[in-house]
């Protein structure tokens, strides 16, 4: 084959992993109805197995060769595959809106998009496809006539979509009406009609006036139902006439200072925790002073972790997402961890892509980028990793005031990463160091996960992993993994507890709560 296909196929599936777990679907009401009910991945799995089915059908060709390459290639054969030669794939459909959820900075890099790229994969996978075993001529026309009409459909349904809001169905927005005029509460109302509800009323509002009359007369006769559907719109929940989330669970809400505790409580760390209270009092004197009209310098937010790996550097950035949010320095408080490989695409242009998808993932939280120093080019023809650092830096300016990113890796190598860029040293210019944990801190971790898990050690197990703890802290290298080792450990002690107790048939509470000597040999 021409092309490295598995490769190019497992790219699209990633991609559509980020769209499946990006959450926020307000915008993209043809994502959110697919969501509703299916994966994207799914969706686009299925719409290839019945692209090729079709195809080999139409075209009269044997199956045996061809469906080892789809089962190969694509994850799944023909089984129950029901194409339709004449309709557009609801995949294609689903990248089209997603194009224009990000059609500014894909005409601002001059990118085609995901939609351009699903139908080249389109036509060169029904190529490579039709080559397995032996193929009729007829074959080869039935694919030239499946792609051109497949690009007049694309076409058609580009020039009918708007952005955030499919093309209304009149018997069903009169359904809408009648059912929102009538209903004692939006609680006895479904999801969907309610989400398809708040699209037409933000259209309206915004001057459409295809779905103004929807909306006058929703706001004359029921305005507590428009107030509901709009209040629903920042909840994963829809609100009763009581203003309680249907199904919510009440919990108490963490404050800013149950937030510094959580963070007080962790084991080690303790130049780490005052760099982040100093941090925290920094911001709360900046808002001071801003709320009282002072003049003060800008500053940045962002940071590098810099430390061994099980130093704890994700589990302060996911706190510190939390803080920062009470702070009012972020919206929504979240953390969205990647790597190179959440990224880097296959190709140029690709990765921007990529890139600003799990940006706009981020959005009102942190992006934290693990091994961050891995997006530096190595070469001159590595251009995948400066397009995503590229990326990320535009984003940071754009969207200073609602995203926040840390880098984070291995010292030595995040010095190098930020310094291989003016842009990178202008916008990271607070590290915080997480130094590995001495004897006394992974003993206190190793006893923690004890304590989490109903186990305790009796008293020679005990003294057995102090000296462990000592051993594996002063024989420690470069690259000492701390809380993962202990974790390693901890897993392998409860195997070998398990060992030792699974032949006996009388097991006491405390036999199963008691860890010994012989369970770390």
């Amino acid at each position: 084959m021409s092309v490295d296909w598995k490769a190019e196929i497992n790219e699209l599936y990633e991609y559509c992993d980020l769209i499946d777990s990006r959450g926020d679907y307000s915008k993209t009401p043809i994502i959110a109805e697919i969501r509703t009910h299916d994966t994207i991945k799914d969706l686009v799995q299925r719409d290839l197995v019945n692209f090729l089915s079709y195809i080999a059908h139409e075209g009269k060709s044997e199956c045996g060769e061809k469906d080892r390459f789809a089962l190969d290639i694509l994850g799944k054969g023909f089984d129950n595959a029901n194409p339709v030669k004449n309709d557009l794939p609801d995949s294609f459909r689903v990248f089209h809106e997603n194009d224009m959820l990000h059609k500014d900075f894909l005409d601002e890099k001059n990118l085609d998009g995901y939609t351009t790229k699903l139908y080249g994969i389109y036509r060169s996978l029904g190529g490579d496809f039709l080559k397995c075993g032996e193929t009729q001529p007829k074959a080869y026309g039935v694919l030239d006539e499946f792609m051109n009409s497949l690009a007049h459909n694309i076409s058609q349904f580009k020039r009918n979509y708007s952005l955030g809001l499919k093309p209304a169905d009149e018997n069903h927005l009169k359904d809408m009406t009648d059912e929102l005029l009538n209903c004692k509460s939006i609680s006895d109302v479904d999801e969907k009609t309610i989400a398809d509800a708040r699209n037409f009323i933000n259209s309206a509002v915004e001057g459409n006036e295809e779905y103004a009359d929807f909306y006058d007369e929703l706001s004359s006769k029921r305005p507590d139902v428009v107030a509901s559907i709009i209040i629903s719109s920042n909840s994963d929940y829809i609100f009763k006439s009581d203003g309680k989330p249907d199904g919510a669970i009440e919990e108490e809400e963490e404050t800013l200072q149950d937030l510094l505790d959580e963070l007080d409580k962790l084991v080690g760390l303790e130049k780490v925790k005052k760099d982040v209270n100093s941090l925290v009092n920094l911001v709360q004197i900046r808002k001071i002073r801003s709320e009282r009209g002072m003049k003060q310098p800008p500053m940045s937010l962002h940071l590098v972790f810099s430390g061994n790996p099980g130093t704890g550097k994700t589990t302060v950035a996911r706190l510190l997402s939390k803080i920062y949010c009470k702070l009012g320095v972020i919206s929504k408080g979240h953390l969205v961890e990647t790597d190179r490989s959440g990224l880097v695409g296959g190709y140029l242009g690709q990765t921007a892509i990529k890139t600003q998808e799990v940006i706009q993932k981020a959005m009102g939280g942190i992006l934290f980028i693990d091994e961050a120093y891995t997006l530096t080019p190595k070469t001159q023809n590595d251009t995948y990793g400066q397009e995503a650092i590229d990326t990320i830096l535009k984003a940071m300016e754009d969207h200073r005031d609602d995203l926040i990113v840390i880098v984070a890796g291995y010292p030595e190598l995040m010095d190098n990463f930020i310094h291989s860029n003016p842009g990178l040293e202008s916008r990271f210019n607070k590290y915080i160091f997480f130094e590995d944990y001495n004897p006394e801190e992974l003993h206190g971790i190793f006893l923690s996960m004890c304590e989490n898990s109903s186990l305790k050690l009796d008293g020679k197990a005990d003294e057995y992993l102090r000296g462990l703890c000592e051993d594996i802290y002063n024989t420690r290298g470069d690259n000492f993994a701390n809380a993962r080792q202990i974790r390693n450990i901890f897993e392998n002690v409860l195997t070998a507890q398990a060992n030792r107790l699974a032949g006996d048939d009388d097991i006491t509470d405390d036999e199963l709560m008691t860890i010994l000597l012989e369970d770390f040999k």
